[in-house]
């Protein structure tokens, strides 16, 4: 029988799970799998294009609908792991994920492959929660930045294997298979993590099972959904008049949800979000910061364009062009451990740092020079390993006041906090960028988007200053 590790568990406990270096790998294999589908997608477009004969909206929505799926959905997901127990959410989600993608492989057509693209989003806002939060629970604190600094490192590998493997599959076509590739790969890799979990990883719930709030998490994933699908659809359509009733009626909705959270409370129920949550500084503070960080999406989106559009190069060597900063957000997280150790939260102001020098140096190669050379590859990688340290350092940081029984809430928030900060940089960075094109040049625009990320480090760097003076309390 699996052994159990249940919530109120001290994560300074002398006797931690003794398997739970073999636990951190198969919860890597999870973790892996998410952000390696976003990039892997993302190269094969085109050929799903070609494949479905799908117009330009429609594969829009082939992203949209994992993206805001995954978004409304992952607070959620992190509260049934807090009250099912993780393991067995780890391995629904993960079960999920892996038959959604058989469909989406199989799919004969562009719609049913965009419904099989709702269903893997909701399959990863299920998974993903739980990885971090059975990290915070199952390694003691002295070892939780060398695990964190692993489940950075499996971003950065998973970044350089969705830009490398997606256009391998659609060259070499496995079995005959072309787009359909990127989606069949996730099966062996599911299976394999579903079996492995099934043996290898704890069970860690609370010994006072909660119940669902289900008023919440219809509130919730409405006010969720009404403002980030528009910030998706936004700049694409140009910012017509709908968008902003969205905004506007998310704003009823996020207050009849806090209310409703509060009636639950006194009620003496259990919410969806403790709202006391919100009430610690420091935990309020990291999460913030960490919204800011994620509008690196951005770059993403305006660095392939740019390449693809103002310099002429083909898909793949755009792809290969992100591999300098993909190998440093490898690199990074793996060097975590150390720096902690030596600088303590430190490692954060480091990172961002890093980050900055590293777009910095992008920018001036920009403006210096005509294509991408030494400094901007240098550039890129030095931010690479800025973003690899800065993303488990502060997530950890920012879990750290938070007790067991509300770890899997938590993270659903600071997963939350990742999407809506990739969805508002992309939204507003994009923009801009797109709106400079219109009267400069291709080089003027990217360095402009470069200088609003600059900018946003700047303020994610003052902010990390005071959350480092803010005490820990639980």
């Amino acid at each position: 029988m699996q052994k159990v590790v249940p919530d109120s568990l001290s994560a300074h406990t002398i006797n931690p799970y003794p398997k739970r270096w073999l636990a951190l790998i198969v919860l890597l294999m999870g973790a892996f799998l998410s952000p390696l589908d976003f990039f892997i997608v993302n190269v094969a477009l085109p050929a799903i294009k070609d494949g479905l004969h799908a117009s330009s909206t429609q594969l829009q929505f082939v992203i949209i609908a994992y993206g805001s799926t995954y978004a409304v959905l992952v607070v959620t997901g992190g509260r049934l792991g807090d009250i099912y127990g993780r393991k067995r959410i780890f391995i629904i989600g993960m079960l999920l994920f892996t038959l959604s993608s058989a469909v989406c492989g199989l799919a004969p057509n562009i719609m049913i492959l965009i419904g099989a693209r709702i269903v893997q989003g909701l399959a990863a806002a299920v998974l993903a929660p739980q990885v971090l939060s059975s990290i915070r629970i199952i390694f003691p604190v002295n070892e939780q930045p060398k695990a964190m600094g692993f489940f950075g490192a499996t971003f950065g590998l998973a970044s350089i294997a969705g830009q490398l493997l997606g256009g391998v599959l659609i060259k070499v076509q496995p079995l005959g298979f072309t787009w359909e590739s990127v989606f069949m790969i996730n099966i062996p890799l599911g299976l394999l993590t579903i079996l492995l979990a099934f043996f290898i990883l704890p069970e860690n719930k609370p010994a006072k099972k909660p119940k669902l709030d289900i008023p919440g998490i219809l509130l919730l994933s409405l006010a969720l959904f009404l403002i980030i699908y528009p910030l998706i659809k936004g700049r694409e359509e140009g910012w017509p008049l709908w968008i902003f009733l969205c905004f506007a009626a998310a704003i009823p909705v996020l207050i009849a949800f806090v209310h409703t959270e509060r009636h639950t409370i006194k009620k003496g129920r259990d919410p969806l979000i403790d709202l006391s949550l919100f009430q610690n500084q420091h935990f309020v503070t990291g999460t913030i910061i960490i919204f800011f960080f994620n509008s690196t999406a951005a770059f993403f989106m305006v660095y392939p364009y740019y390449l693809q559009n103002g310099l002429h190069w083909d898909v793949l060597s755009a792809g290969l062009a992100v591999l300098p900063y993909a190998a440093g957000f490898f690199i990074g997280p793996l060097t975590s451990t150390l720096l902690t150790r030596k600088i303590g939260s430190g490692v954060v102001l480091l990172a961002l740092g890093l980050l900055a020098l590293g777009f910095g140096l992008t920018i001036l190669s920009v403006l210096l020079y005509h294509t991408p050379g030494t400094i901007m590859y240098a550039g890129l990688m030095i931010a690479g390993m800025g973003h690899g340290i800065v993303l488990p350092s502060l997530v950890r940081i920012t879990l750290a006041p938070v007790t067991h029984e509300k770890a899997g809430m938590a993270a659903g928030v600071v997963s939350t906090a990742i999407q809506m900060g990739s969805a508002i940089g992309v939204a507003i960075i994009g923009t801009i960028f797109f709106s400079v094109l219109n009267g400069q040049t291709f080089k003027t625009a990217f360095a402009i988007a470069m200088g609003c990320l600059l900018c946003i480090f700047i303020i994610a760097f003052f902010l990390t200053i005071r959350l480092n003076s803010l005490p820990v309390k639980k």
